[in-house]
């Protein structure tokens, strides 16, 4: 039998997008008292568990978003780890390291990793506990550390689509440039002007316009793309440069 690692877990953030707000994927915490039946915890936490001793831990983020979420091969990419000796200190999660048969006294590292879907891409699969989006401006007091994990995944993500075009994960195979734009405002929290954000898009040789429009939709059909990696990957060596 694999052996867990009693001082070593994951934390996946989640990001999705729905077509107007960044999401994230949060996990239903509960727990009843043994004796009364009574509700003792109802909160929630991102998508993250321990780490088998064996297992990378590249893996370990891959396994975990698979066994809560059935999602697979989705982008995924490390970017701090957190080990505040007080980051599950507080009566709820010692509770419920107690009710888990984990030591509470135990100090546990976690290894924060960020992923990004698009939301209409993928279904979620029950897999013993209710996991749902919630935007993320709406997410409220999570278990542990967990909001600070949020907030620095959150930061990471902003800065890094400022040089590395990975917000065409979070979109449909075919999108309009009015698409593009939303994803990097929601992202960003902030609305950019179209022109010159159309300026910058001009200059992506990796965007691949197509004799296709939207179908469908109330007002003017808008032209449609797709994203190449294959030529972005040919031509990722000249600087993309999104700072506004």
């Amino acid at each position: 039998m694999r052996q867990i690692s009693q001082y070593l877990s994951v934390d996946c953030v989640l990001f999705g997008y729905n077509g107007s707000e960044l999401e994230v994927l949060i996990v239903d915490r509960t727990l009843n008292d043994e004796k009364s039946g009574e509700l003792v915890i109802n909160d929630c936490t991102l998508t993250g568990n321990h780490v088998y001793e064996d297992e990378p831990i590249e893996e370990a983020a891959n396994r975990v978003l698979f066994d809560l979420t059935g999602l697979d091969n989705v982008f995924l990419e490390q970017f701090k780890t957190f080990a505040h000796p007080n980051r599950l200190k507080r009566p709820n999660d010692q509770l419920w390291l107690k009710s888990t048969g984990r030591n509470p006294e135990a100090r546990i590292i976690t290894v924060g990793f960020y992923s990004l879907v698009a939301t209409d891409k993928v279904k979620l699969q029950w897999k013993g506990r209710n996991v749902r989006w919630v935007p993320v401006s709406e997410v409220g007091e999570l278990a542990f550390d967990h909001n600070l994990i949020l907030e620095e995944a959150l930061r990471t993500l902003q800065t890094r689509i400022k040089y590395e075009p990975i917000t065409f994960e979070l979109l449909p195979d075919k999108f309009t440039l009015t698409q593009l734009q939303n994803v990097y405002e929601a992202i960003w929290g902030i609305e950019l002007d179209k022109r010159n954000f159309r300026k910058k898009v001009a200059r992506m040789k990796y965007l691949i316009q197509l004799d296709e429009k939207q179908t469908g939709v109330a007002h003017k059909p808008a032209r449609l793309y797709v994203f190449s990696r294959d030529v972005y990957d040919k031509t990722k060596k000249e600087l993309f440069d999104f700072t506004i």
